[in-house]
């Protein structure tokens, strides 16, 4: 009976991961790089980086400024002040044809900087990780979510076939041949990041229980969806009423006035967020949200006021079990500051996709013979799609990466503005990988591990050679994002180019062993 269990597990571990696994990288890798998200931000946005000022501008100052960009008529705008992370205010708002855009703004004075162009970490990549940008009928979230669950399935069924799990992990035989090395160290990264992968995974589901469970919502509150933000979330809404009044910051209240309310609320909370509903009309209310840059949390605590005289309208804190729902998010999203547990997430975050290659590895490896010798078509397709999920996707990363540091402010081409060049660079660049992955399936894992290690050296060179923040410069001035970014993506073309020249080698080894053989048959 166990051995049955245990074989049926097995199974569904393996095939799982085979139809699944090229998903669950994507996912991970993304989410990998989201951890640094806004670092990645100011790698790819050279006018922002700038420093954080110790008295940044105020509200009213930085509202004056928006409300020269913001189109008359908008039905609302916000502002994210500035942090560690993210030294600028953060501008959203709604265009005359209704698309979102953002601009940022000078945290010293508030003046608008030039547009960026690009979509960046925050816009591209971590979007990409939960949505993999795919918009239609949010098919995007749930292909997310059926990775998530499939995780959960290999994460479970792995503990189960793997009987002396805690010695796996103690055991690693890079020497040994190529399907015992990759088990190795597919049982050795799974133990190792085991907690936090169940953790990461299962929050991930949980953040989007409103998508994934929409039934239970729909049942407990007899189909009123409007209810139950209103009490989860703490939505509150007033119309506008078509009659003209001052904007805040104008003749207003002050918005720092009711940013210091607002604190006062939360007993020295900081606020982070603040969004003006139908600025210009009589009817207009401010919503202020707490930051969680200091807790786990990602709390809901909200502050709304009258726009006109400053007094409040209303506020909302979350109920106990939402505070859990919230609690699981910052443990997925990781918006708190804490350096020492970012890079942990990062480290884990590669552990994971280390795993979910090294299990693909396994699989090609230990049918490779059994399938050739059979005339089976397996293992080369499903090889192609390994080469083009793990370095194929590397190398569309960073040639997203050259693509921002190469593109001229204002670049366009065939209609498409620069952000949308950028990602055009990534995809066009992931789907040759697959390609030249089924075209040159021998050689196809070291040619894009040397692509990754030349990509690697080049994206650093550029930004040296566009910004002038080669790294000196910026370890001597202590600007760790730019200088992490770049000490990071030349570790990484030290590992990939040491990995494509083991393969070459390895590769020339084998050739002269087959040749070796073929003579002595000759002989």
């Amino acid at each position: 009976m166990k051995q049955g269990f245990r074989a049926s597990m097995g199974w569904l571990h393996t095939w799982a991961g085979v139809v699944l696994g090229a998903l669950l990288f994507a996912i991970f890798w993304m989410g990998t790089l989201s951890v640094f998200d806004r670092e990645i931000d100011r790698w790819m946005m050279p006018d922002t980086r700038l420093a954080l000022p110790a008295a940044p501008a105020s509200f009213d100052v930085v509202a004056a400024r928006a409300g020269e960009i913001v189109p008359a008529g908008a039905d609302w705008w916000f502002l994210l002040s500035p942090s560690e992370r993210e030294p600028l205010f953060r501008l959203g708002y709604l265009d005359a044809e209704g698309a979102f855009l953002t601009r940022q703004l000078d945290p010293a004075s508030g003046a608008i900087l030039p547009d960026q162009g690009t979509l960046a970490g925050t816009g591209f990549i971590f979007p990409f990780h939960y949505s993999l940008h795919l918009s239609w009928n949010q098919l995007g979230y749930w292909l997310v979510g059926l990775a998530g669950m499939a995780m959960l399935v290999l994460l479970v069924s792995g503990v189960v076939i793997h009987r002396k799990i805690f010695a796996d992990f103690f055991t690693f035989r890079p020497d040994k041949k190529l399907p015992r090395s990759s088990l190795d160290l597919h049982n050795l990264t799974g133990v190792l990041g085991l907690p936090f992968h169940f953790v990461i995974t299962l929050s991930g589901l949980i953040i989007f229980f409103t998508i994934y469970f929409p039934t239970v919502i729909d049942t407990v509150y007899d189909n009123d969806r409007e209810t139950f933000f209103a009490e989860s979330f703490g939505g509150y809404q007033r119309a506008a009423i078509g009659r003209p009044a001052a904007p805040p910051a104008g003749d207003g209240a002050s918005l720092d006035t009711m940013a210091a309310q607002a604190s006062a609320h939360w007993e020295g909370g900081t606020p982070s967020f603040l969004r003006i509903w139908h600025p210009g009309d009589a009817a207009a209310y401010v919503e202020i949200r707490r930051s969680f840059a200091r807790q786990v949390t990602m709390n809901l605590d909200t502050v709304y006021f009258d726009a006109a005289s400053g007094t409040v309208l209303h506020s909302h804190a979350a109920k106990p079990v939402m505070n859990v729902q919230r609690f699981l998010s910052g443990l997925h999203f990781i918006q708190f500051e804490h350096w020492v547990l970012r890079w942990i997430y990062f480290v884990l975050g590669l552990s994971g996709c280390v795993m979910i290659a090294t299990g693909y590895l396994f699989w090609l490896e230990s049918r490779r013979k059994r399938h050739a010798a059979q005339g089976l078509a397996g293992v080369r397709l499903v090889e192609g799609l390994t080469v083009g999920s793990v370095t194929g996707i590397v190398v569309a990363t960073l040639a997203f990466f050259i693509a921002n540091r190469l593109l001229p402010l204002g670049a366009s081409f065939a209609g498409a503005e620069r952000a949308a060049l950028e990602m055009w660079a990534f995809y066009l660049v992931w789907l040759a990988t697959f390609a030249h992955a089924w075209a040159r399936p021998g050689a196809a894992w070291r040619e894009q591990c040397w692509a990754v290690a030349v990509f690697g050296v080049l994206a650093p060179s550029l930004n040296w050679i566009t910004t002038g923040d080669h790294l000196a410069k910026t370890i001597t001035e202590g600007y760790w994002p730019g200088a992490g970014m770049d000490l990071l993506l030349l570790a990484g073309a030290a590992v990939a180019g040491m990995t494509a020249w083991r393969l070459q080698r390895r590769g020339a080894a084998k050739t002269d062993q087959t040749d070796r053989n073929a003579l002595e048959a000759a002989e």
